[in-house]
């Protein structure tokens, strides 16, 4: 008879996706061994814009977190200005205010409470997994019933899975620092397209403290990317801002998602993934689809079939949405219009930020400006 293994469920990542597949595993189970690894320790940083939705702070508290204590220091922000690839602009307050955390600050503070709420934490990197009749085993280490891998868009787990690498068209890469806040963004979250490089944008979110995260992202489709080129193309769009710690990311787009296999190894956030294609958005993704492979954790070797069935239960319809955005937005002549829509609707831009910041669908507003 086998032994029971050392841990209920092993969490690989300790980010928001991380963080809250362990938390609602133990608000399921209060008794549950979970263990979070990571192989950096904290705090770290982590490329990000650092943008966190009113939605995913909604999930945290769900989830037993203190989110006062989360965003402690960093000011809540509602306007949004957005321009289009041909020059449409927004500019509009937002129902529910946004907060801007540098990751470094957010994911200790998440993993420091993840602790409390009776978590463990091992730094390890993780090179190898092997999956058994009755467990899981990370590098002969770490036993458990459920491994989650919320360990990023190199994911290890995600390698273990033999998901597809992520294909040309849904990935994007993006390069961000901070900045000095320009003067008149002091209280406005900025994204700006370009029409130039598209499907491309760059964003400026000031923190609070005098400083804003900036950054330029552009999806990878076959043509080459490089440091300079991005650069160049952020100055341009952002004139004046002189980022500093600058760091690159890969951002695999939701659109172009694997699916969630059987087993005892499910994937989650940017593993999975799930990041808005529209906006680059990935910490809602992360917070929710980590809180739901927390929970179908309890099911074992039935976990992915679980997972998969409360992803396209909570998150089905919206994907969906993405993913026929992502292929309308190839031309950016639609965007233009969408945009223009938002500006003349009220409506149509709370659909429009919802859409891009949590889980909002496709709606009739939304799509008003493409009519005739």
């Amino acid at each position: 008879m086998a032994a029971d293994p050392d841990w209920d469920v092993a969490v690989v990542g300790a980010g928001p996706a991380g963080c809250a597949a362990a938390a609602q595993a133990l608000q399921d189970r209060p008794d549950a061994r979970v263990l979070l690894v990571d192989r950096a320790n904290f705090p770290r940083d982590k490329p990000c814009g650092d943008g966190v939705a009113a939605e995913a702070l909604d999930e945290l508290e769900r989830l037993g977190f203190d989110v006062p204590r989360l965003v402690d220091g960093y000011p809540p922000l509602d306007r949004l200005r957005l321009t289009s690839p041909g020059g449409v602009d927004v500019d509009r307050r937002m129902r529910r205010q946004v907060r801007v955390v540098p990751r470094e600050v957010f994911d200790e503070r998440l993993l420091r409470q993840v602790l409390e709420l009776g978590a463990s934490f091992q730094r390890h990197g993780v090179r190898r997994i092997e999956t058994r009749p009755d467990d899981a085993t990370l590098d002969g280490r770490f036993t458990a019933r459920v491994v989650v891998g919320a360990d990023g868009a190199e994911s290890v787990v995600r390698r273990h899975c033999g998901a597809e690498r992520h294909r040309a068209g849904h990935v994007a890469l993006a390069i961000r620092g901070y900045s000095a806040v320009l003067p008149e963004l002091s209280e406005v979250q900025l994204i700006t397209m370009s029409a130039k490089r598209w499907p491309a944008y760059a964003w400026s979110f000031p923190l609070g403290d005098g400083r804003a995260n900036v950054g330029y992202g552009e999806v990878v489709d076959g043509q080459p990317l490089s440091r300079s080129g991005m650069l160049s193309a952020l100055h341009e769009l952002l004139p004046g801002a002189a980022p500093r710690r600058l760091r690159a990311h890969r951002l695999p787009l939701s659109s172009g998602r694997p699916r969630v296999p059987d087993g005892r190894v499910l994937l989650a956030g940017d593993a999975q993934s799930l990041v808005n294609p529209l906006t680059g958005e990935g910490i809602y993704y992360a917070v929710l689809s980590g809180a739901l492979a927390g929970r179908a954790a309890a099911h074992g070797a039935g976990a992915g079939a679980a997972y998969r069935a409360l992803l396209r239960r909570r998150l089905g319809r919206h994907l969906s949405g993405a993913s026929t955005v992502h292929a309308l937005s190839r031309w950016p002549g639609l965007v233009d219009l969408g945009v223009r829509s938002a500006a003349r609707h009220r409506g149509a831009f709370d659909d429009l930020v919802r859409f891009g910041l949590a889980d909002g669908t496709l709606t009739a507003r939304m799509l008003a400006g493409l009519l005739p």
